[in-house]
């Protein structure tokens, strides 16, 4: 397939599937479901975290946090609320390789840092303006504590770290109706492709991408490709990508 055959059949699979349809059964559904951009931050960081394996088995994770904390995640964070439920030193499995013990340190961290800076955003955007930077500095923070709980968030960026950019794609993508846009410190342009075993694949079979490997390095070098496709938003390429592996298999 010639390389404007590709790009002309991305565009048409990402006005496709980039609809409210989308929602369904995806872990951005969750972002909706609550009121205000603090509550919503919250609740999609958090739904990003447990976002990997089988949807069958981690949506139903997912809403447990959400109806755990009455559609107020932003506060059941920061209080310490979560604590009833997450406490130190219990080493039941919560979801595949968290315990309830590593989730109560991720959770412990998040909550000093909505404490100390009053949102991520807020921390965010004292550190960083393109995706990558936000990325590392999501990153620093949850490794630079010795609670961080680094295997909830990456200590760095040597992987793809795909479901913190998944979380910046839903902050930053505006006028979509999946993405909510609500961090408009970061320019969308600049966002990385979450990028994993899946999507690596569909981009190799495309031609995308020629690595084999789901690191950050292949992920920056995917996005650049998807900017020669949606120049102004190369995130569009998510949903394209999607579309493809959906009606290839």
């Amino acid at each position: 397939m010639e390389t404007e055959d590709i790009y002309r059949l991305l565009r048409g699979y990402a006005v496709r599937y980039e609809t409210a349809s989308f929602l369904v059964g995806d872990p951005s559904w969750f972002m909706h479901q609550v009121q205000g951009e603090r509550e919503q931050e919250t609740m999609a960081f958090l739904a990003s975290t447990l976002s990997y394996g089988s949807r069958k088995q981690f949506m139903p994770k997912i809403d447990y946090l959400l109806q755990l904390s009455g559609g107020q995640p932003y506060e059941w964070v920061k209080s310490g609320e979560y604590k009833q439920t997450f406490k130190l030193g219990d080493q039941r499995s919560f979801y595949r390789l968290y315990s309830y013990h590593l989730y109560a340190l991720f959770l412990q961290c998040y909550a000093r840092l909505l404490n100390e800076y009053g949102s991520l955003s807020q921390y965010v955007s004292r550190l960083a303006s393109t995706g990558y930077e936000a990325v590392a500095a999501i990153c620093r923070y949850f490794s630079s504590v010795s609670d961080g709980g680094t295997t909830v968030i990456p200590k760095d960026t040597a992987s793809a770290c795909k479901r913190v950019c998944m979380f910046l794609r839903w902050m930053v993508r505006d006028q979509s109706p999946v993405d909510i846009g609500i961090w408009r410190f970061i320019d969308r342009r600049t966002l990385i492709m979450p990028l994993d075993t899946h999507v690596l694949q569909q981009s190799v079979a495309l031609g995308l991408l020629r690595s084999r490997t789901a690191s950050m390095s292949a992920a920056v070098k995917l996005s650049e490709r998807l900017a020669e496709v949606f120049p102004d938003d190369p995130l569009k390429g998510d949903f394209a990508l999607f579309g493809y592996g959906v009606n290839r298999e």
